[in-house]
C-alpha cells in the first residue's frame, strides 16, 4: 500500500476546510473504510476513474455525523455505522425496510464498523473494475470488458459503455424510502434527493454519485411514511452469507382498500444506480395487487437487456418483485 495521510475532523467545518486545504491534491473522505483501505487501496488499483487518495479525512471523528434523530423528519448521520441502523428501536419501529436492507450487508464484523455513508457511497463491485490488469471504461480506460467476458453479474438494465451494478443495499431501500442526501463542501451545502443522487454510465462514466470531488454527504433524511405504509425487503445472493446481491428488492407502498394507492418499488443489482422500477409501479396504480402483481412485476421485461451470461437475473427480478410485495401485505 502507499503511503498517505490520514487527518480526523471534528467538525463538518472542519471537514471541509481539510478539502479546501488539499484542493490540489487527491482527497477522500472516509467513515468505516472497509471498502477503499480494506479494498481499492491495499490491492492498489487505481486509474483515471480511481486516482490513488493522497490524502484521506476520516468523517467517524465527528459527533454530529454519528447520531441517529427520528422524528417528523429522520435523519442519520452518514458516519453512523450499519449495526447502529439496525439497533435502533426508532428505526425498527418507522423504517423496518431500512433496517433489514442494513441487517442484510455483509457480516456482523463489518456492520460494526462499516457507515452508512460509506455504504451508499461505495464504489461498484465489477471485477474487471477492481482488477489491475483491466484499464476498463470505468477506470478511465476505452473498454468494457464486460461486454465480451463473464457477465454473469452485471447489469440488465440501464447499461451503457459500462455494465456495472450499484452495490448498495441501504440505497435501494433508501430510494424506496423517498429519502434525500444532505451535502457539505467547499462550494456550500445543498440536498439533493435519491431520485436524482446517482449518476449511471450514460452520464459520466467514471461517477457514480453526484458528489464533486470537493463534498462528502453528511447526513441522509427520511420523510415520514404515509398511515398504514406497506414496507418489505428482499435479497437474492450467490451465497446465502456476507455476500452482495443478485438482485434485491425494496417496496413501500400504501393502499386504497385492496389497490395499490401510490408507492415505489426499487431493485438493486440490476442497474448502475439503484433503479427505481416505475414500469411495475404504472401497471399496479389502482389495481388490486394480489390480482395483479404477476403481471406487473412481468414489466420489468420491457426494460431489460441482459448480456450474454445474465438472462436469468430477468426472471430473478420479476419474481422477486412479486415475492416483496406480497411480503409486504403479509402474504
Amino acid at each position: 500500500m502507499r503511503a498517505f495521510e490520514l487527518y480526523d475532523a471534528t467538525t463538518v467545518e472542519g471537514a471541509v476546510e481539510l478539502l479546501r486545504k488539499n484542493s490540489d491534491r487527491a482527497v477522500k473522505v472516509v467513515g468505516g473504510g472497509s471498502d477503499l483501505i480494506g479494498g481499492m487501496m491495499k490491492d492498489w488499483v487505481h486509474g483515471k476513474g480511481l486516482p490513488f487518495p493522497d490524502v484521506l479525512i476520516d468523517l467517524t471523528t465527528i459527533k454530529d455525523l454519528t447520531s441517529i434523530s427520528v422524528g417528523d423528519t429522520t435523519s442519520i448521520g452518514a458516519a453512523v455505522t450499519l449495526s447502529d441502523v439496525t439497533d435502533s428501536k426508532g428505526l425498527q419501529d418507522k423504517f423496518p425496510l431500512l433496517v433489514a436492507a442494513a441487517q442484510s450487508v455483509a457480516s456482523p464484523l463489518i456492520r460494526n464498523f462499516g457507515t452508512l455513508g460509506g455504504n451508499v457511497n461505495q464504489r461498484p463491485r465489477c471485477w474487471f473494475f477492481r482488477g489491475e490488469d483491466f484499464n476498463c471504461y470505468k477506470k478511465g480506460g476505452d473498454f468494457c470488458y464486460a461486454v465480451t467476458g463473464d457477465n454473469r453479474y452485471h447489469a440488465i438494465i440501464g447499461g451503457e459503455l459500462c455494465y456495472i451494478v450499484h452495490p448498495s443495499d441501504t440505497a435501494t431501500a433508501l430510494l424506496a424510502l423517498n429519502a434525500k442526501a444532505k451535502i457539505a463542501g467547499v462550494g456550500g451545502s445543498r440536498d439533493v434527493a435519491f431520485d436524482s443522487y446517482f449518476i449511471g454510465p450514460r452520464e459520466d462514466v467514471l461517477r457514480e454519485n453526484v458528489l464533486k470531488k470537493d463534498e462528502f454527504m453528511t447526513h441522509v433524511e427520511i420523510p415520514n411514511p404515509a398511515s398504514g405504509t406497506k414496507m418489505a425487503w428482499n435479497k437474492l445472493k450467490d451465497r446465502q452469507v456476507y455476500d452482495f446481491a443478485l438482485t434485491s428488492v425494496a417496496v413501500a407502498f400504501t393502499m386504497d382498500g385492496n389497490n395499490w394507492k401510490d408507492g415505489r418499488i426499487t431493485l438493486g443489482g440490476v442497474s448502475p444506480v439503484p433503479y427505481r422500477a416505475k414500469v411495475v409501479e404504472d401497471a399496479l396504480k389502482g389495481k388490486d395487487i394480489k390480482g395483479n402483481i404477476k403481471q406487473a412485476a412481468a414489466q420489468i421485461r420491457t426494460v431489460a437487456r441482459p448480456m450474454s451470461l445474465n438472462a436469468y437475473k430477468v426472471d430473478i427480478a420479476a419474481g422477486l418483485i412479486e415475492r416483496t410485495v406480497l411480503d409486504a401485505l403479509g402474504n
